[in-house]
């Protein structure tokens, strides 16, 4: 439960809570680079915040994009574009998604256009991580779940801790989202480890009101 799928899912709702609340508003161009369960519970999530219009995916071994396109069609009913480089999944899109194990940049913080959405979810550190340093040079607004999270990983954060604001300083309006609609912004996901608690807490709590026998 904790370390597979509600933990999952847990990510993939505070991401998508997260491009509901700063990216642009309306329909959006989806760019996922990597395609495993985290970028599969982006998608999922994304889905049920936003109309998602189009979505293209890259990953380093082209059948899993391809495998994630088809159970897109299958289960949310999305067409998804695998697509061979990363360049062409993340151009001219509302929001990215980049999701990978990677240990140095996947992308060039060039090909992020004016007005996106990035969610970054996997390495972050100095060491280790999948998105260029000059993305927080771009970004007019650097986000995290956790500022607390942020500022105590092991090894020094890829982007400027100092920038970012907390997800639920945006949410109630002490801190904002974005103010333009050519503003770059990105969501630095830690996680918020231990909510899987509070999450499992809700579910059996609906579970014990929707079953008479309260078992």
């Amino acid at each position: 439960m904790h370390g597979d799928e509600l933990g999952a899912r847990r990510t993939g709702a505070i991401g998508a809570v997260a491009v509901d609340t700063a990216a642009r508003p309306g329909p959006v161009r989806l760019g996922l680079v990597g395609a495993g369960r985290q970028a599969w519970a982006q998608l999922w999530a994304i889905s049920a915040v936003r109309d998602v219009t189009d979505v293209a995916v890259a990953a380093r071994r082209p059948e899993r994009a391809q495998e994630f396109a088809r159970r897109a069609a299958d289960e949310l009913g999305h067409t998804v574009r695998p697509v061979a480089r990363v360049a062409e999944a993340v151009r001219e899109r509302d929001v990215v998604v980049v999701a990978t194990t990677s240990a140095q940049p996947v992308l060039d913080a060039d090909w992020i256009a004016p007005g996106t959405h990035v969610t970054t979810l996997g390495p972050k550190t100095l060491a280790r991580h999948e998105i260029p340093a000059a993305l927080a040079d771009r970004a007019q607004v650097l986000i995290t779940d956790s500022p607390a999270q942020a500022n105590n990983y092991p090894q020094p954060h890829i982007l400027p801790t100092d920038r970012m604001v907390g997800l639920g300083a945006v949410l109630t309006g002490a801190a904002p989202a974005r103010t333009s609609e050519e503003d770059i912004t990105v969501f630095c996901s830690v996680g918020l480890a231990g909510t899987e608690v509070a999450v499992a807490a809700a579910l059996w709590e609906a579970l014990q009101h929707d079953t008479p026998s309260g078992r």
